[in-house]
């Protein structure tokens, strides 16, 4: 992506803000939602706009989870760590799922297909162990099952 590109993805996003610096995250975030991630160039443009160091921006999005450095996948995989599904076996789960995908928590596929990631709770405990492929949910989940939820998953994407 150049510079560019960049540029005249962010016109439309700057174009909601008035450059205040108490605007910086509803912009790193609304800027995240265009890109899927939080390109180097795109903080630089946002520490521009809001006349701040870049440093200052660079440092609150890596504060946050929520923010991206790195491009996502097209479909979220996120395992549950919570008490419940630990002692479930979401650990079996999670190591099945990487299995399966190819690539550890925190990484994405090379297709940029999927993206793993493990949270502290889902919330939703009494299905336990579970794991939500963006916004559905799957519990009881088993290493057998991980198989037949990314193949019912790759036809719903």
């Amino acid at each position: 992506m150049t510079k560019a590109d960049v540029q005249d993805k962010l016109k439309e996003v700057f174009s909601h803000f008035h450059g205040e610096q108490q605007e910086l995250i509803p912009l790193l975030q609304e800027t995240q939602a265009r890109f899927r991630y939080l390109p180097a160039a795109a903080m630089r443009e946002i520490a521009r706009f809001l006349h701040m160091p870049e440093a200052t921006v660079y440092g609150v999005s890596t504060f946050y989870a929520q923010f991206k450095l790195t491009p996502l996948g097209k479909r979220i995989v996120r395992v549950c760590r919570g008490t419940a599904c630990h002692v479930r076996g979401s650990s079996k789960v999670l190591a099945e799922m990487e299995k399966q995908l190819g690539v550890k928590a925190g990484e994405t596929t090379e297709d940029r297909e999927y993206t793993l990631e493990t949270v502290a709770c889902i919330g939703a405990c009494a299905l336990a162990p579970t794991m939500t492929i963006d916004s559905e949910t799957y519990g009881k989940m088993t290493t057998k099952k991980v198989a037949e939820v990314l193949g019912d998953s790759s036809k719903a994407g």
